[in-house]
């Protein structure tokens, strides 16, 4: 049983799960699927300002709340205790992307391939140490990433009226068109930013 759950588990199956996370909330107590709301209702406990925006009765979301904190709790408990520690294979070609952009895979581990004499690499973490690390923090790529990102990300949400598990998983199971236009943009901002944005702020600062 352990193995199966170390194991990564194939998209059908996962997104099947993440999807059942709509018909479950609603049949149980009417709830909309989201994360980003989360943020609102801590705000709400931890400011008692006279703000419009977080002056509302916080406590009837709280079941938010509890579901974020199961997901934090079920992240460190997967990667603590049901984490295989076997190299990650990464795509060689989100690897050479990155590589062309000056982002070096230093985490990197040769192996066999079977019993002959090729070698390939897998990867000992998912995002680079280059970028993603305690020393970036207090540098100028990590005020880019860290503080304007998350700015960017956090008021775009709230912008957005939902982030991209109440529109894209929510919202569009809802079929409501704003979560369809939301969706959209989305996809759109990730592509412009992949493709364009994030190589011109790379060649900068790296």
């Amino acid at each position: 049983m352990i193995e199966i759950l170390q194991k990564p588990w194939p998209w059908y199956l996962s997104g099947l799960l993440i999807g059942l996370t709509v018909p479950t909330l609603l049949i149980i107590g009417n709830k909309n699927f989201g994360i980003s709301s989360s943020l609102r209702h801590i705000c709400a406990v931890c400011l008692p300002a006279n703000i419009p925006f977080f002056n509302y009765n916080w406590r009837k979301e709280i079941w938010n709340l509890f579901f974020v904190a199961g997901v934090t709790i079920g992240g460190f408990i997967t990667g603590q205790f049901l984490s295989s520690n076997e190299p990650i294979d990464l795509n060689p070609k989100t690897i050479a992307a990155l590589e062309a952009q000056g982002i070096d895979y230093t985490d990197k581990t040769e192996y066999t391939v079977h019993s002959g004499s090729d070698h390939k690499l897998k990867y000992d973490v998912l995002m680079p140490s280059a970028i993603f690390n305690t020393d970036t923090i207090f540098t100028l790529t990590g005020f880019i990433f860290f503080v304007v990102g998350g700015f960017m990300i956090g008021f775009g949400t709230r912008y957005a009226g939902g982030c991209t598990s109440g529109h894209a998983i929510m919202g569009l199971s809802n079929l409501q068109w704003p979560s369809l236009v939301a969706t959209c943009c989305f996809m759109a901002g990730g592509i412009l930013m992949v493709n364009f944005i994030l190589p011109a702020i790379l060649k900068a600062i790296l």
